[in-house]
Formats: C-alpha cells, structure tokens, sequence
C-alpha cells in the first residue's frame, strides 16, 4: 500500500506529521540524518500500527536522498504524500556568514526539496495523483535570519514551479508555512501544525491551495494555479 514519506523526520513537525499521517492508515517511511532521530520518531508512531521503515540520508547528499527514496519505493510502492520537513535554522545576519555557509544552508533548505520532487514528482505526476508538501517559514524576511529568510523564499518559489510543472497532472504540490518558533502546548504545537498537511493531502481538486499559513491564530492560504 503506498503510503506517505517524510523527509527531516525530526522530534517536532516531522515526528507530528508522521503520527498524523500514521492514524489515517499510511505506511511511514521516514528519511533523517541520525539513526538516533529515527528511532524517536519510529517510536512515536509505533502505536498505530503501521508499517514504518526507517532510512539514513543527508539530504544535501544527493545520492543518498536519492537510494532512500528508492528504498521507501520498493518497500511501500509510489508515495500517496511526500513531506519535505528538513530545514537549517540558525540565526545569521547579513555578511556574517561566509558564502559556503550561505550554500550550504540554501542546499539543506531548497535544493534537498528540488531533488526530492525531481525524483518522485514525475512518477507521481505519470499516476495522476499524490501530494509533494513542503515546510515553509518566514512570511516576512527577517535580517536576524538571512539564510532562512532567503531558504522559505526559495520553497515559495519552488513551490509554484513544482505546481505549474506537475499540478495539471493531478499532483497536488503546497506548502505549509510556520510564522514561528515550534513548540508543545503553545499556538505552534506541532501536533496543530500536522493537521494542515493532512488537509492539504486531502483536500479535493477544485479546493487546492498551494500555501497555509499557520501564524499561531486564524489559518490563512493562497490558492494554487489550478
């Protein structure tokens, strides 16, 4: 059964994304860094019940990403839900980062989502169906946050790219943008914030948005281009 995979399966969204997408039935094939993060989140979603692979990858490491995502195929067959969740967040002003830093930021923020939708967007788009979400942020570019700023800048960006290219095929391609720090029992409780993805996943054609803001009160999102 295909099933949803999660990309930066970390101790906040992505362990709620996961669980949340786990009580709908989905197998879980979740991608961290650390073997340690994996089990954390395995174990959180152990409870329901479902399938749950676990696989090593840094996302910056192309290859990598790429045979994860390969083994999450064979395992559970062409995702229904691909989340890319993975973020480098650090403060960082302007000129206080040397321009590796800044790339090496901008491939942990946008380009490990590039080669993601690269790899599985075009099999999911020849279906005719599934959804490929991204973790956005910064509604509003903060100067205390350059690389971040310019990072959710550029997922808004390949956001609309990835929906022009493989929205009219049926694949449903948004983000959900978090205007604030992640935390339990606050208004950006993560377990909130999966909720969105679910809708997002769910929602029928003719309703696509390809943006939900989740900004700590009222949701707020921009409709998609088709």
């Amino acid at each position: 059964m295909p099933g949803a995979v999660v990309i930066g399966a970390g101790p906040g969204i992505g362990r709620s994304v996961a669980r949340r997408f786990a009580r709908q039935g989905l197998p879980i094939a979740l991608i961290a860094r650390t073997p340690g993060t994996l089990a954390g989140v395995a174990e959180a979603v152990a409870p329901f019940g479902v399938p749950v692979i676990s696989l090593t990858a840094d996302c910056t490491d192309e290859t990598a990403l790429r045979a994860a995502l390969d083994a999450a195929t064979d395992e559970f067959g062409l995702p229904d839900v691909v989340v890319y969740n993975a973020a480098l967040i650090r403060p960082d002003a302007p000129g206080q980062l040397p321009a590796q830093a800044q790339l090496d930021a901008w491939a942990v923020n946008v380009v490990g989502a590039l080669t993601a939708a690269a790899h599985l967007a075009p099999e999911m788009a020849r279906r005719g169906s599934g959804s490929f979400l991204i973790t956005g942020g910064m509604p509003e570019p903060k100067p205390q946050y350059v690389s971040l700023s310019l990072g959710k800048a550029g997922v808004r960006t390949l956001v609309a790219l990835l929906d022009q290219e493989y929205g009219p095929s049926g694949v449903h391609v948004a983000s959900v943008t978090v205007d604030g720090p992640v935390a339990a029992g606050t208004a950006f409780d993560p377990d909130d914030i999966a909720e969105h993805y679910w809708r997002l996943h769910a929602q029928p054609r003719h309703e696509w948005r390809r943006e939900v803001l989740h900004g700590g009160g009222a949701e707020s999102g921009s409709a998609g281009s088709i």
